[in-house]
């Protein structure tokens, strides 16, 4: 039984270590899905949403009922007041009092026409604390069982209505934008990707070239000590190794620093090498500029940012023009209201209370201002018809983006099947012109421009797959769509 134990564990010890093992090998999707979770960047477009929802929340709960108490307590005060005697002058006393006062509000903001109406309730004690020989100490209240009023700007900007045509645009722009900044971390993870990717291969392509030019340069010598060859035929030979051997350490220098910039930009960081699978697949799926173009435009935040940079100039002209005219305030409070005698209880404060009204109308009239307030409406109308012009400009710029990203993604995967060709043709090139060389039917230059050939036609195919895949979520970021499986991303994340 113990030895059926033992070997269980020895199992479970080396499936876990093969677990890590193949744990260190990614392919691009899995690079991009944790980048996407727990890079740093991704926090950051996290946290701005987040922080976007808060405002967008601060917005809503102004129009919303508002209950706030407010208050004095204690408002004490000792000092010498002036105080009228009975004979009719005047004498500086020492006052020792106290005033307190507490209020509960009740306020609810009418947007349409920014209104606020509130319900309000006040209570004030006073306690005079000095015995002297005009008065024993005391106490009373003074208060407003119940009030309601109204406070209503004319001819103003109403801050109210515009916010609400505005805010809810901004926050739909947000949550777009967070979309938008996970595609633009798929965008840069890829470049990362294949940063190391193009640094692996290139690793073995000189290791593979280190052996190769070792092989040829051992047949060589041999056939230099037959007089076959001449020596700087040998000697080319010799350098070609070295170039080679410099090379992989080369190699492996790029691999250090980008394995540690990819590991850093996706947060592997308790990875210690990353090992890349090529991601020669290529998706399969049609795509119509003009379907692209539709999707661009209902998907993405520019769209909104359009109308919204469009309200704001119209809500500046309407703030202007507010602002430039004449101003009034209504004000209009009714309730009930009471004070109780000397040292009686505050009960009192609410038996047989009597009614308060009160009507205020505050304006100011512009006379002469010199021209200010007509400049300030000009101002907003040229900003107003500047923005329109960018707008116009922007939106233009924005269908050419579209349009051009998924015309190159459409020549950059005939691109990857050309040079993959390419680099398929080049390497059986080499093959047979080494196999010639070794048999003396061909010349050491012939050789060294297939090995050449050979190496630059797989960078080649490398970088057009980097290409394709970047202009691939180049064109999801654009129109937040995802080709590939039909469906739009904005609804996939959520």
């Amino acid at each position: 039984m113990n030895k059926i134990k033992y070997f269980q564990i020895i199992i479970a010890l080396f499936l876990a270590q093969t677990a890590c093992a193949q744990h260190d090998v990614y392919t691009l999707r899995e690079i991009i899905n944790i980048a996407r979770k727990q890079s740093i960047a991704s926090k950051q477009v996290a946290t701005t949403r987040e922080n976007r929802y808060w405002q967008f929340m601060t917005y809503r709960s102004n129009y919303k009922p508002q209950l706030a108490i407010d208050g004095t307590l204690p408002g004490f005060n000792r000092s010498f007041d002036e105080v009228r005697q009975p004979d009719g002058t005047y004498r500086f006393m020492p006052v020792s009092s106290n005033s307190s006062d507490l209020n509960l509000r009740l306020s609810q903001a009418i947007g349409a026409t920014g209104t606020q109406l509130f319900l309000n309730t006040s209570i004030v004690r006073f306690d005079n604390f000095l015995d002297t020989d005009m008065e024993d100490p005391y106490y009373i209240y003074r208060g407003s069982p119940l009030e309601i009023g109204i406070v209503q700007p004319l001819f103003q900007y109403n801050r109210l209505r515009w916010d609400k045509r505005i805010e809810p645009l901004r926050y739909e722009e947000s949550q777009r934008e967070y979309f938008e900044g996970l595609e633009d971390i798929s965008v840069n993870t890829t470049r990362r990707f294949f940063d190391l990717m193009l640094a692996q291969i290139n690793l073995e392509i000189a290791k593979k070239n280190v052996a190769n030019n070792d092989t040829i340069f051992k047949i060589a010598q041999g056939r230099y000590n037959l007089g076959k060859i001449a020596e700087n035929d040998l000697l080319q030979l010799e350098l070609q190794l070295m170039n080679s051997k410099q090379q992989v350490a080369q190699a492996e220098l790029d691999i250090e620093i980008r394995n540690l910039r990819l590991r850093t930009w996706t947060g592997l960081t308790n990875v210690q090498e990353l090992h890349l699978v090529l991601p020669e697949e290529i998706p399969d799926f049609a795509i119509d500029e003009k379907t692209a173009l539709t999707y661009a435009r209902a998907n993405r935040s520019e769209t909104i940012a359009f109308e919204r940079r469009k309200l704001e100039a119209n809500a500046q002209i309407a703030q202007a023009k507010g602002d430039a005219g004449p101003n009034a305030d209504l004000f209009a409070r009714f309730g009930m209201t009471n004070r109780t005698d000397r040292n009686a209880p505050i009960g009192d404060l609410y038996k047989n209370p009597e009614t308060q009204l009160i009507v205020q109308m505050g304006f100011q009239i512009p006379i002469v201002d010199w021209g200010r307030r007509k400049s300030r409406v000009k101002t907003a109308e040229a900003n107003q018809k500047l923005v329109k012009y960018s707008v116009d400009q922007d939106l233009l710029n924005f269908d050419e983006e579209v349009l051009t990203q998924v015309r190159q993604l459409k020549m950059l995967r005939e691109q990857v099947k050309i040079t993959r060709v390419a680099d398929e043709v080049a390497q059986r090139r080499y093959d047979i012109t080494k196999s010639r060389y070794l048999i003396g039917k061909i010349a050491i230059t012939d050789m060294n421009l297939a090995l050449r050939e050979k190496d630059e036609a797989k960078a080649r195919y490398v970088q057009s797959l980097e290409d394709f895949w970047t202009a691939y979520f180049n064109l999801r970021r654009l129109t937040l769509y995802d080709f590939e499986r039909g469906v739009p991303i904005i609804t996939d994340e959520l």
